[in-house]
This record gives structure tokens, C-alpha cells and sequence, in this order.
């Protein structure tokens, strides 16, 4: 399905300045002449594949993957249709360019390398005015949007307004693999401020030129926020992206049963990595209720995986508390455990009797897991003395190294295999090369939410529904898992390939389209056929006609 633009077509210069209309070099000769563009392009009509083909060959003869960046961006910015076809074309080259690892950098070079204004900017200075802003947006009606405040960017930390390029880059996402309509994706930054030294001394950043806000302040914003959309695009699912770990958990506490809702960092990735695990137990052989994970980092992904395999493990008929018990968490202060001061309340659950532990080397040895997963952003805490534990204690032990950008992963996949014999069954938040072990070659698994969001997002708007609830999660998890082929495993890989990502999309959002319509959630009319109501909907990155 093709886009469909919102507006009166305009015609001439107005028309090539348009990204959602444009064609550039592919007009044809009729619509040049019925819409006042002769003379303002070469004279000769090339087809998309030629344009494809001509982008292709410019970003393969960039120096570096940010100028790569910067090129997609600027192609998004001239020619939607033609940005969608190259990256879903190209998806497992281009999807690490417009998201993990490159657009944190990108992030972090946002002020520097800023060209066109993309999405709407919320500050402080705005609050009373947040409806008026919406009404700014062109496009009447956004069903997918995704918010920051900039605080936690990746493993990157607070950067502010910089932030932005996370929400561009997840609902470019949303397009590309789910076929989310592009004029139905708005992204959003709420600039309450920035913690960032470095930030707030650049002449150049573009965000507010002052401290994160922490109170009251900061909760009218989101509150005012949360009701402008509501009553501006009622029918739009809201996610909830990179918030800090003290406003993340809250946020979604307070908001997922008045709205349309959900937080990515938490529920997504909760269900990417439950995806991955049902995965390795097909390599390994055992079953989830027999699992033990250990965690480094008890953030929102951490927790949030937590939260999603114990929901895993209850609906196989797990005793809760037993489940909970398969879940161990070590952080910054050590191996949690009961007794310990200020633990927050997201995190009591996982609070287990047992002695203190500051090493997570020994954690590994005294608790026995089966899997570790890694969701800290600090690079280099699965070393060698780990894996060859865990590859002692498991005959194929489960190594998910989660954080993003690759740099802050917490082992590459080399030294996960290496370290293992290759018997490790390893997944990474960031892209890894394959990797030669002895006489097989084995490829690790890119445990990244883009297989779990946009085929939610596609549910939702085929279902109208009113609320995201986390069965819609576990059922995206069950249908990643059922994806993952034969081969793939035989590969040593726990995901599908990318290349598969729209018809794993589809399948997700039918998944929770129907639940939606089982629970009473919809607001649309419940189709014959959900699966083929939901791939009508998909927009295909093809040139209309226009005359």
C-alpha cells in the first residue's frame, strides 16, 4: 500500500521539497508536464531501481558509517518512498546506519550534524502550550508515537534534546519493517534539560541550556503531554522510549492502564530476549521452568526481562514465587539480595535471601545459572573468567551480551565462542560478524527490539486497540520464537534473519490484533481474516501516479 499523503498535491518546486510526494529523477513525462516540473529535473525518467541503485553505490563510498548516517537522513528528508525502499531492500545492511550501533553516535553528534528539523520538540518553556504544538504537526493522523526525554540514550547516558535520533530512528522502523504508513509516525523529544557536561558547554547544542528538571515541573510536562495527544490523536499508541531508570518505570505504572501505552526499554525488550531464550533452549534442550538467569544490570532491560520471563514461566503454570527465584540480579552494589537499604520497588521482587556477593565471576559460580544476560552497558564484565564458568557449569551455556552501541557490549562474540569452545549460545543487542570455531562457522543472533515493536505497533492500529497489555508481548515473543528455522540453529543463531522481519512483523501484529478483539480492547471491526487485514495495511515503499 502506498503512502497516502494528507494534503492537496502541490506542484513544481513545492512538489520536489516534499519528501512524502517526491519522486525526484523517477517522474515521468506526463506528470512533468501536468505538474510544472519541466526544466527542474534531468531530462531523463529513471526508474526506483536505478535510484536505489544509484544511493547504494553513494553509501558504499562513504569513509564512515556516520556520513552514511547523514546520507540516509538527508534521502529521508528529500524522498520518503525512496528511503523506505533502500532500507527494505537492504535491511541487514542498512538497519545497523538508521539505528544500532551508528545512530548513537549520531546522537551524540546531533547539534554538530543537524540539517532539517524532523518531529516536534516539547520544553519546559512550552508547558500550557503542548496542544497548540501538536496542532503544528502536518500530518492529521499519527498512530504511532514514539517520546523521549532524552535521559538514557542506549548505554550512551543523558543526552538531552540530542536524544531525538531514537525516536526518528525506531519509527523509520516502524515503516520499514511493520509498514507503519510514514505519515502515521510522529517522533517527540521532551527537553526538560540535560546532566551532560559536555552538552551544556558546546556553543552548539541545540537543547535547553540548563540542569534536568526532577520535579513537579517534569511531571506536569509528560501529564500535559499524555492529555494533548489524547485529545489531539486519540486513536495514537504512545511509546515511551530512553527515559531514565527513576522515571521509566514509573511512567509506565502510572499511564499503561488510562492510554494506549507501552515502553520499549522495559516490555520490548522483555520480549526480544524471552524470544531469544526459547530459542537457545531449542539448541540446548531444556525447558524455561528449568531455567536460572542471571542478570548484570538491573535497569529497565533487565528488569524488564525479569518481568517478562517470570510471566513466561507463570502462564506454563510456575508456582510465581518459584518463578521469581529463576530470576538473580547483580548491579552496581553487588548481587541484590534481601536485607539491602533503598531497594527500589521495581526491583524487591527479585530481592532473594542469600549472602552478599560483589563479584560477578562468583556469582557465576555459586548460583549456577544457565544463562547470563548482560544489560548494563559496561563493556568487558563477560570476561574470559565467566565464560569459561558458565561453559563449565552448562554444556551449551546461554550468553546474551544486550547492551547497545557494540562498544559497550559486554563481550563480542568472538570471545564468547572463544572462551567457550564454541559451545556458548550467544545473542548481542549490536550486530557481530560470524564467527569461525574450528570447522563450523557459527552466526550470533541480534537480540534487537525492532523484531518486537513495530509488528506491536502494527497490531495496534489494525485493532484500534485501547490498551497494550503484556500478553500482547508474550504472544510477540512465542511467534519471534516460532520463527527462528532449523537452520538458523544449526547456525548457532536464536533469531530469524532480518531479511524476514516484515513477515515476522505481520505475524506479531495479528497476534495482537487478536487479542485485542478477545479482550475487548478494539475499537476497529474485527476482520474475517486478521493476518490478511493487518499485510493490507503495510505500506510498500512504490512510487504512486500522479498523472
Amino acid at each position: 500500500m502506498a503512502s497516502q499523503p494528507d494534503q492537496e498535491l502541490p506542484r513544481g518546486v513545492k512538489l520536489l521539497h516534499d519528501p512524502v510526494r517526491n519522486k525526484g529523477t523517477a517522474f515521468t513525462e506526463a506528470e512533468r508536464d501536468a505538474l510544472g516540473l519541466r526544466g527542474l529535473l534531468p531530462p531523463r525518467v529513471c526508474t526506483a531501481a536505478e535510484q536505489e541503485q544509484r544511493v547504494m553505490g553513494h553509501l558504499r563510498a562513504k569513509d564512515s558509517d556516520l556520513e552514511r548516517y547523514i546520507a540516509l537522513i538527508s534521502l529521508q528528508d528529500r524522498n520518503e518512498t525512496l528511503f523506505y525502499r533502500v532500507v527494505v531492500n537492504h535491511i541487514e545492511e542498512i538497519m545497523p546506519l538508521i539505528y544500532t550501533p551508528t545512530v548513537g553516535k549520531a546522537c551524540q553528534q546531533f547539534s554538530h550534524i543537524y540539517r532539517r528539523p524532523r518531529g516536534l520538540y516539547i520544553s519546559l518553556r512550552d508547558r500550557g502550550r503542548v496542544r497548540e504544538i501538536l496542532a503544528h504537526w502536518p500530518h492529521r493522523d499519527p498512530r504511532i508515537i514514539v517520546v523521549t526525554d532524552g535521559e538514557r540514550i542506549l548505554g550512551l547516558g543523558d543526552l538531552g534534546a540530542a536524544g531525538m535520533g531514537i525516536p526518528i530512528g525506531k519509527l523509520s522502523l516502524y515503516t520499514a519493517c511493520a509498514g507503519i504508513q510514514p505519515t502515521q509516525c510522529l517522533p517527540v523529544t521532551l527537553d526538560v534539560g540535560t546532566n551532560n557536561e559536555a552538552f551544556l558547554n558546546d556553543p552548539l547544542y541545540l537543547g535547553l541550556e540548563r540542569r534536568r528538571e526532577r520535579g513537579p515541573a517534569y511531571d506536569e510536562l509528560v501529564e500535559e503531554f499524555i492529555d494533548a495527544v489524547q485529545e489531539a490523536f486519540p486513536r495514537a499508541l504512545v511509546q515511551l522510549e530512553d527515559f531514565g531508570n527513576r522515571n521509566a518505570f514509573g511512567l509506565l505504572a502510572h499511564y499503561r492502564d488510562r492510554v494506549c501505552l507501552f515502553d520499549d526499554d522495559i516490555q520490548g525488550t522483555g520480549a526480544v530476549a524471552l524470544a531469544g531464550l526459547l530459542g537457545a533452549l531449542r539448541i540446548s534442550g531444556g525447558e524455561l521452568e528449568q531455567q536460572r538467569v542471571l542478570f548484570y544490570g538491573a535497569g529497565q532491560a533487565g528488569i524488564g526481562i525479569g518481568n517478562t520471563i517470570v510471566a513466561a514461566m507463570i502462564e506454563r503454570g510456575v508456582d510465581p514465587e518459584r518463578a521469581r527465584h529463576s530470576c538473580w540480579f547483580f548491579d552496581s552494589n553487588g548481587l541484590l539480595v534481601a536485607g539491602r537499604d533503598k531497594i527500589p520497588s521495581q526491583k524487591l521482587p527479585y530481592a532473594h535471601e542469600h549472602a552478599a556477593i560483589d563479584n560477578f565471576a562468583e556469582a557465576v559460580r555459586v548460583l549456577r545459572p544457565t544463562a547470563i544476560m548482560g544489560c548494563a552497558g559496561r563493556a568487558g564484565v563477560f570476561s574470559e573468567e565467566v565464560v569459561t564458568a558458565m561453559a563449565r557449569l552448562n554444556r551449551r551455556p546461554v550468553v546474551f551480551a544486550l547492551s547497545n552501541p557494540t562498544a559497550n557490549a559486554e563481550c563480542t562474540a568472538a570471545q564468547a565462542y572463544g572462551w567457550s569452545e564454541g559451545r556458548a549460545i550467544f545473542a548481542s543487542g549490536s550486530p557481530f560478524e560470524p564467527v569461525a570455531v574450528g570447522n563450523q562457522t557459527l552466526v550470533p543472533g541480534q537480540g534487537n527490539n525492532a523484531y518486537i515493536f513495530p509488528g506491536v505497533g502494527l497490531g495496534a492500529i489494525a485493532s484500534g486497540t485501547s490498551r497494550v497489555t503484556d500478553d500482547m508481548f508474550l504472544a510477540a515473543a512465542r511467534v519471534l520464537a516460532s520463527m527462528v528455522s532449523d537452520r538458523d540453529l544449526a547456525l548457532g543463531r536464536v533469531y530469524p534473519s532480518l531479511s524476514r522481519i516484515r513477515e515476522v512483523s505481520a505475524l506479531i501484529a495479528a497476534e495482537v490484533a487478536a487479542i485485542a478483539h478477545e479482550r475487548g480492547l478494539a475499537r476497529e471491526p474485527r476482520p474475517a481474516d486478521i493476518l490478511a487485514d493487518v499485510r493490507a495495511r503495510m505500506f510498500e515503499p512504490v512510487y504512486p501516479h500522479y498523472a
